[in-house]
């Protein structure tokens, strides 16, 4: 088939995106490989749909599809995305990404290589013609092209290589790829999903959580939208959290499991209704966090999954959380965070701490003893604090202490938090001793003892910029004798 026909295919929604199928992940570097394999005629591989009754066919994007038997995309997606971004210069109606990736590209007559647009080097260059540009206006306008390329003397004498290179660029929409069909009354969600991770077997394949969401959305097709209103809500407060993660809580509310099957024989209403639940009670996790531990936005945010049992935990709790209680609480979810509960089985350790909430000797003691039992102690040692780099465990819990014991900032004296207002203010981690001295001391210090927890504090920009790379002998007496306190 064409690939005008398959772009055709899409407008007229006989070709579309099925609800299972994750959004388009590829980079500007994939989408130029992709045309200049076709513009070269190197084979870019086929497509594989799945033909089935537009009735039961669940689809990402707004609007009903076509009359009949239409064509979920299961291998495919990004390649015919990038060309329908490129050739139609808008994204696909089932489109769910960065459009920034195939917007811009354009074709260099001469070296016939293909790059996105750069004001300085295009823009004085008549030999670098805008691809969607070209795609739109068809062989009717190349005489355009001919007018703009012949005015230029030095370009006249190759006008005609030039307009062969455009029409060889033009017909790329002529090239046929071959599309194989999977069909047949056989074939359910559960096997095509099957199908679809088996062809993607070298991606990424599609998790448990995106079959159970195909799941849901089959039946209340605003359920991906909806979740994806509230994670955005959670990005601009400064936590970055994904689908799969949302699920998890709507999963422990309802089902009071952390296994994604459990939710498949829940109806539109009582997902609906967890969501509700699971939204309410995360944000009023994300505030006991950010209040009492001072964890007040993604980069410190570690254990992430200790809040969906938070969230069963609040859903069963009735009446208001007394002081005791949110304490052990939170002292669970911080020694869960630092001791890497759930950096292994995820599912299995959410599980096991969902079930020492439940029966009468369930509670808080119980998932506090499992903890204790699980790690062999819940003791914080100086020596859990010799780790490096702001990937290390302890790194939260340094800012946690930065926070909640109310350091101040050495040049201002204002209390430390991430919500200071200024460009200027905003928290940056302060070398002690400052890097550029240390790799140049005759001792030779490895970047692991440069970048050790220990010569970290926290910092406004304004003051970490006034410090330069000064040594502390040097700044301490300064900002002791400006502040007095605010480094002890």
């Amino acid at each position: 088939m064409k690939i005008s026909t398959i772009l055709d295919h899409i407008d007229s929604r006989h070709m579309a995106l099925p609800e299972f199928q994750r959004g388009y992940v590829w980079n500007r570097d994939q989408v130029r490989g992709l045309f200049e394999s076709l513009y070269r005629r190197h084979p870019v591989g086929g497509l594989l749909v799945w033909a089935t009754e537009n009735k039961t066919a669940a689809h990402r994007g707004e609007g009903p599809l076509a009359p009949g038997v239409v064509k979920l995309l299961l291998d495919g997606q990004q390649r015919m995305t990038s060309l329908y971004g490129v050739i139609r210069g808008k994204p696909p109606r089932f489109f769910d990404g960065n459009a920034q990736a195939f917007t811009g590209l354009h074709f260099h007559l001469e070296d016939e290589k293909f790059a996105f647009y750069q004001p300085v080097t295009m823009k004085d260059d008549a030999r670098w013609i805008d691809v969607t540009a070209l795609m739109q206006k068809g062989t009717a306008g190349l005489g355009e092209f001919v007018t703009r390329l012949s005015t230029q003397p030095a370009l006249a004498p190759k006008v005609g290589d030039y307009v062969a290179r455009l029409s060889r660029l033009l017909s790329v929409s002529d090239i046929e790829l071959h599309v194989e069909e999977v069909t047949g009354a056989d074939k359910t969600l559960d096997v095509v999903v099957d199908i679809f991770n088996r062809v993607n077997s070298g991606g990424t394949k599609l998790s448990k959580g995106d079959l159970a969401l195909a799941r849901i959305c089959a039946d209340w097709p605003e359920a991906r939208d909806q979740m994806k209103a509230e994670l955005k809500r959670w990005t601009g407060a400064g936590f970055h959290f994904n689908l799969d993660w949302l699920l998890r809580s709507i999963n422990t509310v309802l089902t009071g499991e952390a296994k994604f099957l459990h939710l498949h024989d829940k109806t539109a209403d009582e997902v609906q209704a967890a969501l509700k639940r699971a939204t309410k009670h995360i944000d009023a996790s994300l505030n006991l966090i950010g209040g009492r531990l001072g964890l007040d936005h993604d980069q410190v945010f570690f254990g992430r999954f200790g809040v969906p049992v938070m969230v069963r935990f609040l859903d069963k709790h009735t009446g208001p959380l007394n002081e005791k209680d949110r304490d052990k609480l939170l002292f669970w979810f911080l020694q869960a965070g630092m001791w890497g509960r759930f950096s292994g089985s995820t599912e299995s350790f959410i599980d096991q701490d969902l079930e020492a909430l439940e029966g009468d000797d369930g509670g808080l003691d119980k998932l506090l003893e499992q903890l204790r039992l699980w790690h062999g102690g819940l003791r914080v040692e100086p020596g859990h604090f010799t780790g490096w780099s702001v990937g290390a465990r302890f790194y939260p819990v340094l800012y946690l202490l930065t926070r909640m014991g109310e350091a101040r900032d050495w040049g201002s004296g204002l209390p430390l938090k991430a919500s200071l207002l200024g460009r200027m203010s905003k928290l940056e981690v302060h070398h002690i001793f400052p890097k550029a001295q240390l790799y140049k001391h005759k001792a030779r210090f490895r970047r692991p003892e440069v970048n050790a927890l220990a010569n970290f504090a926290f910092q406004t920009k304004d003051t970490n910029l006034k410090i330069s790379d000064r040594l502390p002998q040097e700044y301490f007496p300064e900002f002791e004798a400006s502040h007095p306190g605010a480094l002890a």
